[in-house]
């Protein structure tokens, strides 16, 4: 195990697009970091570059103190986990996995020592005399999971691994991924554009756009400290409401509305509100203003979408279309409702 380092890491590709604008990042020995964003934001270049598998424009990158920028990706004793599994069809389950440590010219007796103990804290003893093919989705997993783990690398790099399994089996293998890291506590760096997966495995969340960190931070902190807008937006499933206001005489007024005290000033800005902070109140009680659009039920809960005139309230970005509100299962408004 090692800590791991960016510093000021650039990469610039031929056609001028930039992946990654000096990006730092330092992640412990024994942490779990969470790469997350939207598509194209720079996070698997990230992981890319610290596998070796692309090098850098500029900057350094560090292992275990030890600078590896130029290095193989075979000298780096990095392994890593792809999102299409990368198992060898021909090869029996036991063979995937012993690969590595074959390649490494790893003494016979030892192989089979660090094989079957991968596959007993994994729980794949059984299937070591499969071929990949006879596996589900699940199970390919966490061979991959178990072919990085058995070489015992410095750290421990996933990428997307969970994107191409249902929903029923993600919950599973992310509770496998949990319990792992604190078995082994290996150093594991995992990129994702799911906010459930961020907000569950990871020790810290690196917020990512456009190539640059926008936020790094615990999942709590990150959630209820949204350092700009694109991270409030972004962060939580639902997204926060994204509200235009205005700040006068000490007020924040958001659509005729006095929220808050704030500091002295006139200036326009940005009201965040989560979901499941907002609360519909009967016609007639003080409020903003809506007209419900549609409700999602989801059993424990209920979304409900509510569209807002021009002379209540407007709302930012994304969220153009109007609030959304987190209600009670038992909650089910008719479309068009005030």
């Amino acid at each position: 195990m090692a800590e791991v380092e960016y510093r000021k890491v650039t990469r610039r590709y031929p056609n001028g697009v930039v992946a990654l604008t000096e990006f730092d990042l330092h992640v412990d020995d024994g942490e779990f970091v969470i790469l997350v964003g939207p598509s194209g934001c720079g996070k698997s270049t990230a992981l890319r570059l610290l596998a070796g598998l692309d090098k850098p424009t500029s900057g350094e990158i560090c292992v275990g103190g030890a600078e590896v920028t130029r290095q193989g990706p075979g000298d780096r004793d990095i392994a890593m986990v792809f999102q299409n599994y990368a198992l060898y069809p021909h090869m029996s389950v036991y063979r995937n996995l012993a690969y590595g440590l074959r390649q490494r010219k790893t003494p016979k007796p030892d192989i089979d020592r660090r094989v079957r103990e991968i596959g007993e804290i994994l729980g794949i003893v059984e299937l070591l005399d499969r071929k990949p093919a006879q596996l589900s989705g699940g199970q390919r997993q966490r061979v991959a999971m178990g072919r990085a783990l058995v070489r015992e690398p410095q750290a421990f790099l996933l990428d997307e691994p969970l994107s191409n399994l249902d929903a029923k089996l993600r919950g599973q293998v992310r509770a496998e991924l949990k319990r792992l890291h604190q078995r082994l506590g290996i150093t594991s760096i995992y990129v994702t554009h799911d906010q459930v997966e961020a907000m569950t495995l990871g020790d810290r969340i690196c917020v990512m756009n456009q190539g640059e960190v926008q936020q790094l931070g615990t999942p709590q902190d990150v959630y209820e400290h949204p350092a700009n807008v694109f991270v409030a937006g972004f962060m939580g499933s639902p997204a926060m409401n994204l509200v235009p206001g205005t700040v006068a005489e000490g007020q924040v007024l958001l659509g005729g509305h006095t929220l808050r005290a704030a500091p002295a000033g006139h200036d326009d800005v940005v009201v965040g509100i989560r979901p499941e902070s907002l609360r519909i109140a009967p016609q007639g009680h003080p409020g903003i203003q809506v007209t419900v659009d549609f409700h999602e039920p989801l059993g424990s809960h209920a979304l409900v979408h509510c569209l807002v005139g021009h002379d209540s309230v407007g709302v930012v970005g994304d969220s153009a279309a109007g609030l959304v509100v987190q209600a009670g299962p038992d909650v089910s408004p008719a479309p068009g409702n005030g």
